[in-house]
């Protein structure tokens, strides 16, 4: 599955994107479908201890899976967004 990340007004670095890409590619374990999915990193204007969003989207054949949290950490932040991910997944699945 290729993976694309995308840091908005800032430069990711290299450790950050390695983390990213090993996180995103063990959603193949659940569906090994997924064509193709998008990294979206951003900081949130304000000056709150919990200001990194990270949002993925997967692709997968007939289905385009989104999700976004907001954390301390973009690591933390991309954890919960592949947990939601994974149960997406899960659900989808089962239909």
């Amino acid at each position: 599955m290729e993976t694309k990340v995308h840091s908005i007004h800032f430069k990711a670095d290299q450790k950050l994107v390695d983390f990213i890409q090993e996180r995103v590619h063990k959603l193949e374990l659940f569906n090994h479908k997924a064509i193709s999915s998008e990294v979206f990193l951003r900081l949130d204007k304000n000056k709150e201890k919990e200001n990194k969003i990270a949002e993925i989207k997967v692709l997968i054949p007939g289905k385009e899976l989104f999700a976004k949290k907001q954390c301390k950490s973009f690591e933390e932040s991309v954890d919960e967004v592949i947990e939601a991910l994974r149960k997406q997944i899960l659900k989808e699945k089962d239909r």
